[in-house]
């Protein structure tokens, strides 16, 4: 019996959040690295599957480890009246171009940013289960006091 062809995974665009942010404030130094929080302040989502607004009062917990930068963010959304809660876990590391960009007061490029994020959102909405009943990738570039994630669901 031959097995049958693995799928190719495929994602949906579904909106692009642009998450306000304040500067981050250094915890300290941990196990794994030192330790910082940002503050978000609210923000937007825009997009073909849904709008909304990004609530204040969130923050990303995230560990510099050197090179490469672990994210743990949480924060809340409000789309069509409904709170929805985020989970947003990732990765950012830059490659030498984008230190050089950022060094000279410069945006990098996405291409030269490994800014990868997966979220989980929690809602009990009927019209927003498509949120909770799926998995979404996140890729994310830094903005002017913002993060700016376009968010894909995985089909």
């Amino acid at each position: 019996m031959t097995a049958p062809e693995p799928m190719t995974p495929a994602l949906e665009y579904c909106f692009e959040l642009q998450v306000d942010v304040t500067a981050p404030r250094r915890i300290g130094r941990g196990a794994g690295g030192q330790l910082h929080f940002t503050p978000i302040t609210g923000g937007r989502l825009t997009g073909p599957r849904a709008e909304g607004t990004v609530l204040p009062g969130g923050g990303d917990w995230w560990v510099d480890h050197g090179t490469t930068t672990q994210l743990d963010a949480r924060y809340l959304v409000e789309i069509d009246g409904h709170v929805v809660d985020v989970v947003n876990r990732g990765y950012w590391r830059a490659n030498a171009a984008a230190i050089e960009r950022f060094e000279a007061g410069e945006a990098p490029g996405e291409e030269d940013l490994y800014y990868r994020t997966a979220f989980v959102f929690q809602t009990d909405a009927a019209d927003l289960r498509w949120l909770a009943e799926s998995q979404f990738i996140g890729y994310a570039r830094p903005g002017d006091d913002q993060v700016v994630i376009r968010v894909f669901r995985v089909v």
